[in-house]
């Protein structure tokens, strides 16, 4: 049975970015995050839905732009999603068909076949690609994750979910 979704699990690198690192001359490490897709996770927690988002590596960058949209949860230097995420889900309570996953890398794969609903941006993987529910017409970085749910959302709308 489709259940609406009450969870978005974010990545972050090549998701909420175009995957690219930037380093300044004193070593600052710097992303580029668009606001295209803030506005995303904006509309999907006043929708009621809860943001958590996981990324492989640690990144002040990352922090600063995650508290500045009130995400619920950020995980960082996570190392095994899927196995983080199960633990996470049974800690919390969380039925994951009602989880919504959004990435684009090999990291990303075995979480995405966990959850209830995955996608992934335009430039993600072949592999990720072929097990995502939805695959958005736009790169990683560009708005993928406002495009992911503003889809999802619409889905739900027509749905009655």
């Amino acid at each position: 049975m489709l259940r609406s979704l009450k969870y978005w699990v974010l990545d972050v690198d090549g998701t909420l970015t175009d995957g690219g690192v930037y380093y300044s001359d004193t070593g600052i490490e710097m992303k580029k995050f668009n606001i295209k897709d803030g506005a995303g996770i904006l509309l999907a927690q006043k929708a009621g839905m809860k943001i958590i988002v996981i990324t492989g590596r640690e990144s002040q960058s990352t922090k600063r732009r995650m508290e500045e949209l009130s995400v619920d949860f950020l995980f960082q230097n996570v190392k095994d999603k899927a196995r983080f995420l199960e633990k996470f889900s049974a800690e919390h309570n969380i039925d994951v068909e009602e989880i919504g996953y959004i990435g684009d890398d090999l990291n990303d794969l075995e979480s995405m076949k966990l959850v209830g609903f995955s996608a992934c941006p335009a430039d993600a993987c072949r592999e990720v690609k072929k097990v995502a529910n939805y695959i958005s017409p736009v790169r990683g970085g560009c708005g993928a994750v406002r495009e992911i749910i503003e889809y999802k959302l619409k889905e739900n709308l027509r749905t009655g979910i």
